[in-house]
């Protein structure tokens, strides 16, 4: 192992001894047909698991009223828990570690949900139609702002998930705070716009998450629990005023609670092009405080590419770096980083497609010499 790469050094995640800092960060596929995991499922999984890795698997539902997008996992059933089973002990046959994100997705749900009722928030305002990364407008449905007295039935949802995960087999759990659904737009004030104990100041708007975050500790323990947040972030109309502020007091609760790890998305900052005007210049740094705030193992997500990653590791930065739409086309990602080889172009046009394999289970590995994707 050559020293000038800090990403495939090991380190000690807990009780986890992982191989290097290389993650497979959760990945929406919409390829659970049924909300149901299956063989293909298992497939994707195994191909991007090898001995000391750490993978988080796609969001999983944490109720049918959770899913906001079609054939997503879901983890509220004895079925799905069985399914989960043989996509888990895939993943361990590898010698792997896999966590489950746990997920829901609030007032982000389109128009004409199957069951016919209203998407569930935080707040009655509507998300904004938004474009898709293939040109596409996505339109959502009006939600219905929760009642004080249902918010503890959710929470027991997150509850109930996590521990449906360990029975399947995860080695742990990942909250899913981030990216505007259901837990961010209870946090950020740009959506809460509650007047109850779950709205107005930052301890209010925090307690939904506290409650979901301590309930999901007591349940499995705290030593197998991550968070992912998104401070920066504006995804679905999801922004905070004071987003600092905001997510060291989620970190405070973590931190009391002995959380493992803090999954943080950074902002997307683009600012300008590379020297030779291929590529983007991602700016990266504004976690820092809350790295340095959070007593845990501390990941980032967001644009790196293997010399960032690097970068990120050797200066402290981040412990682990999730990779996700380069691990989406490179089943084996920190091989092609040992060697420094190339890498395969992702196909966005097949991030959400219901085909199995296409765009699926069929981009190539480093040793196969017929690959047309690979480039250099």
């Amino acid at each position: 192992m050559e020293a000038s790469t800090p990403l495939l050094t090991p380190y000690k995640m807990g009780q986890f001894d992982l191989a290097h800092r290389v993650v497979l960060a959760p990945l929406t596929r919409c390829r659970s047909y049924g909300n149901v995991p299956g063989p293909h499922n298992a497939a994707y999984y195994a191909q991007r698991a090898a001995r000391g890795e750490l993978l988080v698997a796609e969001a999983c539902a944490v109720s049918e009223t959770a899913r906001g997008y079609p054939d997503v996992p879901g983890i509220w059933s004895a079925e799905q828990v069985e399914a989960w089973r043989h996509v888990v002990d895939a993943v361990h046959a590898k010698g792997a570690v896999f966590f489950c994100q746990i997920w829901h997705t609030g007032r982000v749900s389109p128009t004409g949900r199957p069951n016919g009722q209203a998407p569930i928030s935080s707040t009655d305002k509507q998300v904004t139609p938004q474009v898709s990364h293939d040109g596409q407008v996505l339109e959502f449905a009006p939600p219905r702002r929760l009642k004080t007295e249902e918010i503890p039935n959710i929470v027991d949802d997150f509850r109930i998930a996590a521990r449906n995960a360990i029975e399947a087999g995860f080695d742990g759990v990942e909250i899913h705070g981030a990216n505007g659904y259901l837990i961010d737009q209870f946090m950020k004030d740009s959506v809460n716009d509650r007047t109850d104990a779950y709205g107005g100041g930052i301890e209010n708007r925090c307690r939904f998450a506290a409650e979901v975050i301590t309930a999901v500790a007591d349940e499995i323990g705290a030593h197998r629990l991550g968070v992912r947040l998104s401070p920066f972030a504006d995804y679905m109309d999801c922004h905070d005023s004071d987003p600092k502020a905001l997510t060291l007091r989620v970190i405070g609760l973590m931190n009391d609670l002995g959380v493992l790890y803090c999954h943080m998305i950074e902002p997307r900052m683009c600012v300008g092009a590379g020297e030779d005007g291929s590529k983007p210049v991602i700016a990266h740094g504004r976690l820092l405080p809350f790295r340095k705030a959070f007593r845990g193992t501390f990941m980032v997500n967001g644009g790196y590419d293997r010399e960032e990653g690097d970068k990120a590791v050797a200066d402290g930065y981040a412990d682990l770096v999730a990779y996700g739409r380069l691990f989406l086309a490179n089943p084996d990602l920190p091989e092609r980083f040992r060697r420094k080889a190339g890498l395969n172009k992702y196909d966005r046009s097949t991030f959400y497609t219901s085909d199995p394999v296409v765009g699926y289970t069929d981009y190539p590995f480093l040793d196969d010499q017929n690959s047309e994707l690979a480039t250099r």
